[in-house]
């Protein structure tokens, strides 16, 4: 994604906005039992890469007992509506391609307004590289800002688009994690729910909370949820792959 710019929508978030409690807000959700089952709606379709949703799925279900995963999308069992989404405490839109545009398009208006209005109403969005940048205005209008890749910016070892292994701190820890062209995110000062969760080496945001809403959006340039088969497949050592903490804090962030 390269030198792709996201064009902000006029949906902006108003500094009034008071960050929902994480503990509470689980959309129009009222059929949902506070059981400790935390229920997650990964995305699978055309807007996600060959494996990036299964990967997804069995990181966070790896994560313990409590997280109930299930596949969602045009042609899964489950499609993206208001009502199915309802019944999540989480979304999550995993890594993609390279077409914004066509990623935008396969999901198509309706989901696009489920997936805006459930974050709205007080979901939990988590956005893992391409998920992240479709988070931005003209995308799924939940954050006010336009997201570019990291590659390019100054201090940022990955100088093109192939499969890499970048430094972060995150959450005060150095680690390395993998990265697929994905972008910094900008700071929110009028936004109380914002906080900084990892920084690339150079300093720029690799991952950060903000609130749209009265729900929380988590979002991630890199890939924390990669396994072992990407690290082979690119030809990097599996020793450089990071441990489940850092997935583990992006739900933690939405509260989950």
């Amino acid at each position: 994604m390269n030198g792709l710019v996201l064009k902000i929508a006029a949906l902006a978030l108003s500094g009034t906005l008071a960050l929902p409690s994480l503990a509470a807000g689980r959309g129009d959700a009222s059929n949902r039992t506070d059981s400790g089952t935390v229920r997650v709606a990964v995305y699978r379709g055309p807007a996600s890469c060959e494996n990036c949703s299964e990967t997804l799925k069995r990181a966070i279900e790896r994560l313990g007992p409590k997280y109930r995963v299930d596949f969602v999308g045009a042609d899964e069992p489950i499609d993206i509506t208001a009502r199915n989404l309802a019944s999540y405490d989480v979304y999550a839109q995993p890594g993609g391609g390279q077409d914004i545009a066509g990623a935008l398009a396969s999901l198509g208006d309706e989901r696009i307004d489920a997936i805006h209005d459930y974050v709205a109403r007080g979901g939990r969005y988590l956005g893992l590289c391409m998920g992240a940048y479709l988070a931005s205005g003209s995308g799924l209008g939940l954050i006010p800002h336009e997201l570019d890749s990291e590659v390019g910016r100054p201090g940022f070892a990955v100088v093109d688009s192939d499969d890499a292994v970048v430094a972060v701190r995150w959450q005060g820890r150095e680690q390395t994690v993998f990265y697929q062209d994905g972008p910094y995110l900008l700071r929110a000062a009028e936004d109380p729910g914002f906080k900084p969760i990892a920084t690339y080496a150079n300093g720029d945001l690799a991952a950060a909370r903000y609130s749209f809403g009265r729900g929380v959006v988590v979002l991630s340039g890199p890939h924390p949820e990669a396994d072992a088969s990407w690290f082979e497949a690119a030809g990097i050592d599996v020793a450089r792959m990071p441990d489940a903490r850092l997935l583990r804090s992006l739900l933690v962030e939405l509260g989950r």
